[in-house]
């Protein structure tokens, strides 16, 4: 079949992040905005509200999100703004009625930034382009260094007299030529950043290391062109090139790290194609940006690439990777007529798929959506960094000022050598990134096993929980019942009785009937099962059939007319009915599928020193029955949503940190009313959306090794916090003492913010397994209740 290309994929994108003011203008049409956003409010795009995400150039700090917080926020027409410095990216709330992207994309361009649509394939390979221009710098900086350092040995180690004076003005000169292209190309963002931190009137990290930088390549230019002047006594070129090149190093190290860690948001914004191969009217195939499918619309998705669209295989059958989408890692067989998610993976055979969902409306728009909101939250402490980091700045300042003014009248060239340590060595990054790229980190390692973040606060308040409540259906249990033990009567085959009690519940969909079907299947997966005649379902009761002249039952007790076993003990009895009575033929025992991994999760959880408990609407005496299984000392059946949220905030009056699991339409406002909440991914949309912890796949282990990470992770952050105090604490002394020597503050300054990413890094290491329980139950009894 033929294929054209009916546009160029992502056209209008690429030209506007080509020309970032000018062309700029050419998102300002409507049709482009659901590329990089989606709308909140209102019917018609031009007269709603848009919530948009954007890719952030040029910032390095909490400074420079400050910045551009501020700077939209000054726009008309812009409604809110967040700005995360360590995910780089920035949520903008706007009107088009008032304003348009191109304005508020010009107004963070005047304060001296970039912002790209977030999900275009251009802004990915800008920032790519930008990432290889970095690393020339490091590599035009890491050459001269060694070069000037070669020059420098020289009058380190000779003796008096062993240099002459020309040939120790040459070595200077030489060292002068080599830290020209440092200064000029390798420090040019730094220099270009303070120019406009100057024009703009405000302070950020590359204001004090650009002035640093400044004041040591002039002090050492004098003393290279007037030897015999005030500066003439000893040049600085080494510990210039040195401490930028050690300053490169640990921001190329640090970007490469926070990509590594917390970089799961930018592989799912990544994970669609940007373009796809359509089907035309006449059966041949045009390549298409995948913004521009509608439902209804055929596409060909070939191996290895992911499914644009929510859809449904019509024509091939393939393997499909849903590790993301839904948290099993193993791939799942996907034939003609199966539908397939947005954002999972064709792992073996080319398939036409009929789109089915498209934009906001797929499962992968929602993850998305989730991840983005979380990725630029700000935890408490977050915050707290980012109101010291200005302050901060201007303390550097005033501290470097009054330090070369100190020891000025002993030394003028040592004293703007101290001046120079101390703007270099201070470092409010490490102060900044503490407390986001720890968090990230965490919610990129869940991201990657299945657990979707969707409040950075909560976890920093999963750490202090001491108390988790658990709901009892779709989280101890599975979905579903399971058939534990056929009991029949005396001189009835226990098979026989299976097979008849089979034929009536396939006409149900009731649970119960569902489980006493599949045991049968199970059992038998050749056999032909019975057809009972005239069968009829009483609701509530069970059903009644003809099979060969006799007239069978199957459901509870009192609706086949026998007695029922002691109390707190369910069956599901089939019954005949003989000379106009109901006889027993056998006892069906049926019992909720318990969870194989509950055990040990209650046994973690309990030996973390959290208390565990179980709040269930079922039964009272199965809610007792599973709790004494799974060693929970305080469970409470028959509960109505007024009862869970009355014994959750009697727990928080007591001083409890609680946290809720749920899976059901009840759970709701249990999940809003507690301190942090956890919901599986095939929970009703309501506990979804008021959940921190969105659980994707059924693996209840997940609940444990979430609260675990996150003690890590607090431990990590105040591990962090720690250190950035300590370290400013300990080098803004050292270097005021005019103890550090300039290329000692730079590579101090660069290990800093170094140690923070690398200790937060450790949390992307695999999730912790949880020990085994010494005895994990099978199953607990339940009722059949038709209801």
């Amino acid at each position: 079949m033929s294929q054209v290309n009916s546009e160029p994929p992502a056209a209008t994108l690429v030209a506007a992040a080509a020309a970032p003011i000018a062309a700029a203008s050419l998102l300002d049409d409507p049709q482009e905005w659901a590329a990089f956003g989606r709308q909140v409010a209102g019917a018609v795009p031009e007269e709603g509200l848009w919530d948009s995400q954007v890719v952030l150039q040029g910032m390095h700090c909490a400074a420079c999100a400050l910045t551009i917080e501020e700077a939209l926020r000054a726009v008309p027409g812009v409604q809110e703004v967040q700005v995360s410095a360590a995910t780089q990216r920035a949520r903008v709330q706007w009107r088009p009625a008032q304003v348009l992207p191109s304005a508020w994309m010009a107004a963070v361009q005047r304060a001296g930034y970039q912002a790209l649509p977030a999900m275009d394939a251009q802004a990915r390979e800008q920032r790519q382009a930008e990432q290889r221009k970095m690393l020339w710098r490091w590599l035009v900086a890491g050459l001269c260094m060694m070069q000037v350092m070669m020059y420098a040995w020289p009058a380190y180690i000779a003796q008096p007299g062993d240099l002459s004076l020309e040939m120790e003005t040459l070595l200077r000169w030489a060292s002068w030529v080599l830290s020209v292209p440092v200064i000029i190309f390798s420090c040019g963002p730094f220099f270009s950043n303070a120019l406009r931190d100057v024009r703009l009137r405000r302070v950020s990290m590359d204001l004090p290391v650009a002035l640093g930088m400044l004041i040591t390549f002039v002090v050492s230019t004098i003393g290279t062109f007037e030897p015999a002047g005030i500066f003439g006594r000893e040049v600085f070129f080494d510990s210039l090139t040195m401490f930028v090149f050690f300053l490169l190093t640990g921001r190329w190290l640090e970007l490469r790290l926070r990509e590594r860690t917390a970089g799961a948001l930018e592989a799912l914004l990544n994970r669609l194609p940007d373009s796809v191969e359509r089907q035309r009217t006449d059966g041949g195939f045009e390549r298409v940006a995948v913004r521009r499918l509608a439902v209804g619309d055929v596409v060909r998705v070939l191996p290895g690439d992911a499914f644009p669209a929510d859809g449904s295989i019509i024509d091939g059958q393939t393997q499909v990777d849903e590790a993301l989408l839904t948290g099993e890692s193993t791939p799942v067989w996907r034939t003609e007529g199966a539908r397939v998610a947005a954002g999972s993976y064709n792992l073996q055979a080319a398939v036409l798929v009929r789109v089915d969902g498209v934009g906001e409306a797929t499962r992968y728009a929602q993850i998305v959506r989730l991840m983005e909101s979380a990725a630029l939250q700000k935890p408490r402490l977050a915050q707290l960094a980012d109101r010291v980091a200005r302050p901060f700045l201007l303390a550097v300042l005033l501290a470097a000022g009054l330090a070369a003014a100190w020891w000025w009248p002993t030394d003028p060239g040592h004293a703007l050598m101290v001046a120079v340590a101390v703007l270099i060595v201070t470092c409010p990054c490490a102060l900044s990134l503490a407390t986001p790229v720890a968090m990230l980190t965490a919610a990129g390692t869940l991201a990657r096993h299945g657990v979707l973040v969707r409040n950075l606060q909560a976890l920093e308040a999963l750490a202090t929980v001491d108390t988790l409540v658990f709901d009892k259906t779709g989280t101890l249990t599975r979905d579903g019942l399971v058939l534990q033990a056929v009991r029949p009567a005396p001189g009835v085959d226990g098979a026989q009785a299976l097979a008849w009690a089979a034929g009536l519940a396939q006409q149900s969909l009731h649970p119960v009937a569902r489980a006493v079907l599949a045991a049968w299947q199970e059992r038998h997966p050749d056999a032909v099962g019975v057809s009972p005649e005239q069968v009829q379902e009483s609701i509530g009761q069970g059903l009644q059939g003809l099979y060969q002249g006799r007239c069978l039952r199957l459901g509870s007790p009192s609706y086949t007319g026998v007695a029922a076993d002691a109390a707190g003990t369910q069956q599901v009895v089939l019954a005949e009915l003989q000379d106009g009575t109901w006889q027993e033929l056998a006892r069906f025992d049926l019992h909720e599928d318990l969870r194989p991994e509950a055990a040990a999760v209650v046994r973690q959880l309990q030996q973390a020193g959290v208390q565990v408990q179980l709040l269930s609407g079922d039964r009272p005496v199965a809610v007792q029955r599973l709790a004494q299984q799974l060693g929970i000392a305080q469970a409470l059946g028959g509960c109505t949503p007024a009862d869970k949220l009355a014994r959750l905030q009697a727990a928080q009056a007591q001083g409890h940190q609680v946290a809720m699991v749920g899976d059901g339409l009840n759970d709701g406002p249990v999940l809003a009313g507690a301190h942090v909440s956890f919901a599986f991914g095939c929970a009703v949309p309501l506990a979804q959306a008021r959940s921190d912890f969105v659980v994707l796949g059924a693996q209840l282990t997940l609940v444990a090794q979430t609260l675990l990470l996150a003690r890590r992770t607090l431990r990590v952050v105040r591990q962090n916090l720690w250190w950035a105090a300590l370290y400013n604490a300990l080098a803004v002394p050292l270097a005021v003492l005019g103890w550090m020597p300039a290329w000692l503050a730079g590579l101090g300054m660069a290990a800093s913010s170094l140690l923070v990413v690398l200790n937060a890094a450790r949390l992307s290491r695999a999730l912790a397994p949880l020990a085994p329980a010494s005895a994990a139950p099978v199953s607990v009894s339940t009722a059949w209740e038709m209801a």
